[in-house]
């Protein structure tokens, strides 16, 4: 961590599902959480500096000997830790006696009854919990024989030992799961961690960050350099705008590349926008015919991210080269992007997909890179935009990718295929807004597949395109649920579609969550 960032309480992935809602709970509490892999080395630890330890759960065994493991080194520096599910199940295993942790005669999935034993009466992680509450288990192995130097603190009807902690150190263990809203008091006891026994000040907010963000900014360029920023038209960059706009003023030169790739009407919308309220200077490029270019005939996701990648990436060099002092880059790249693209130097090295601004920065393009917003989840990012003075209208925008529609035109990305795209898009959210649930959904959109299906329109067979339509709702976007949207508005915008758009005959809704989906196709 750099010297203008609040200590971190560390989260250690070890494959559960639920490792980016642990984060989220730390960082509602007030505490910057940061997620990293289950193995990062006790050097790299120290170096960061963090206030406490979370170890997640995982679909792991400790007993099987290629579970994943942690540098067992952590358990001496003094720091809190709180191990969760697998993460509980791992520092009973590793401080206890080896064999304790064995297959459950019942498995417990779902709500269950927490009981609280009398040794939590005064367990400053219990703190304001009743002897009694739900919580949500989620698992098959359990420790079943209290470690030497550990005390219980609770149990649940088929789990003796359902919270424990070592009696000589503050270093806990939960069976069940405080991050899910389904444990009722899990934000508490996640809280009583990180404020009673962590003592994290709580001093995570955005006008804490936005502070140190105008500082970092202004260390890194100086007092002469320009900064290009890529500006998409999305929520993220615009905001990453503003920041770098109240860190340097006049010293960032807005860039908006037209890739043909854009929403319907977008790029005047987003030129007008940024005028109205942006004191900073705005370049668009048209592009649309070289991208196009670029994705003649690609079909794999991951290649079209990496080529868009590496065209813009050649665009703004040519657009800095123009511009006297341009010394730096800037992108409105999230903590998700991060996570995702396995894109952090700590963080878990699984590539979920490729994010055309996370990483692979050739050398030769001469600019120095800014990410403001890489420490951010999407929720924190419309908090910020709210505390730079962005309208709430734009800031509440849903996301649209750095790729564009490229990454909504499965298959070859056509002039035809996006235009097909591009108006059933705008039939969706057209409909949306006019049944007031735009604002209530998290994201929105229409995607192109490339699977033809028969249909019969005015006593004749057709053999056209197939539109879905994806729309869910999320709080920080690692996870999503489908949107229950009425199926009167379903069947409105379908009969819309397949009548105002040529070439559709089908049209069909994603009811996918995240996990095990992403929200975007590609």
């Amino acid at each position: 961590m750099d010297r203008v960032s609040p200590r971190p309480v560390l989260v250690f992935d070890f494959g559960s599902q639920y490792v980016q809602l642990l984060a989220r709970r730390a960082r509602e509490a007030g505490t910057l959480a940061m997620i990293v892999r289950h193995d990062l080395p006790v050097e790299r630890v120290r170096e960061l500096n963090p206030i406490g330890l979370i170890l997640s759960g995982g679909p792991a065994s400790v007993y099987d000997p290629s579970a994943p493991r942690c540098d067992p080194r952590i358990f001496d520096l003094g720091v809190p830790i709180l191990g969760v599910c697998y993460g509980m199940q791992l520092l009973c295993d590793a401080l206890g006696t080896p064999g304790g942790v064995r297959s459950a005669e019942t498995r417990e999935y779902g709500r269950t009854h927490l009981h609280l034993l009398e040794s939590a009466a005064n367990d400053p992680l219990f703190t304001g919990v009743p002897p009694e509450s739900i919580v949500w288990m989620s698992h098959g192995d359990q420790v079943r024989e209290l470690p030497n130097g550990f005390r219980a603190l609770a149990r649940s009807g088929d789990c003796p030992l359902a919270a424990v902690v070592k009696t000589d150190r503050p270093i806990y263990g939960l069976q069940f799961h405080p991050e899910v809203v389904h444990t009722e008091y899990g934000q508490t006891i996640l809280s009583n961690f990180l404020k009673r026994v962590c003592h994290a000040p709580g001093d995570w907010n955005m006008g804490t960050f936005l502070e140190r963000a105008v500082e970092r900014i202004r260390c890194q360029v100086g007092e002469e350099g320009r900064v290009v920023c890529g500006l998409s038209g999305g929520v993220d960059s615009a905001v990453a705008a503003a920041l770098l706009a109240r860190a340097i003023g006049d010293r960032v030169v807005c860039v908006l590349v037209d890739n043909g790739l854009l929403r319907a009407g977008e790029r005047d919308a987003v030129v007008a926008a940024f005028r109205d309220h942006f004191a900073v200077e705005l370049r668009v490029i048209d592009a649309a015919d070289r991208f196009l270019e670029r994705l003649q005939g690609v079909t794999d996701p991951q290649e079209k991210r990496i080529r868009i990648g590496h065209l813009f990436i050649e665009l703004f060099r040519n657009e800095a080269a123009a511009i006297p002092h341009a010394r730096f880059l800037a992108q409105g790249t999230l903590y998700p992007d991060v996570i995702e693209s396995g894109g952090g130097a700590d963080g878990p090295a699984a590539t979920i997909k490729h994010h055309h601004n996370v990483g692979g920065l050739p050398a030769e393009l001469g600019l120095e890179l800014i990410e403001p917003l890489r420490d951010l989840f999407k929720d924190e990012v419309r908090k910020l935009g709210i505390e730079l003075g962005l309208p709430a209208w734009f800031v509440g925008r849903h996301p649209f990718p750095g790729p564009g529609l490229a990454v909504r035109c499965l298959g070859p990305v056509e002039p035809r295929r996006l235009e097909i795209l591009r108006r059933a898009d705008a039939i969706f959210l057209e409909e949306l807004r006019a049944a007031g649930l735009y604002d209530r959904t998290g994201q929105a959109f229409a995607v192109l597949l490339p699977v033809k299906s028969v249909g019969v329109m005015g006593d004749g067979r057709t053999y056209d395109e197939t539109i879905v339509l994806r729309s869910v709702d999320t709080d920080d976007f690692m996870t999503a649920d489908w949107s229950r949207l009425p199926h009167d508005l379903l069947a409105k915008v379908s009969t819309r579609i397949v009548n105002e758009v040529p070439g559709v005959n089908r049209v069909a809704y994603d009811i996918t969550s995240k996990p095990p989906g992403t929200i975007e196709w590609e």
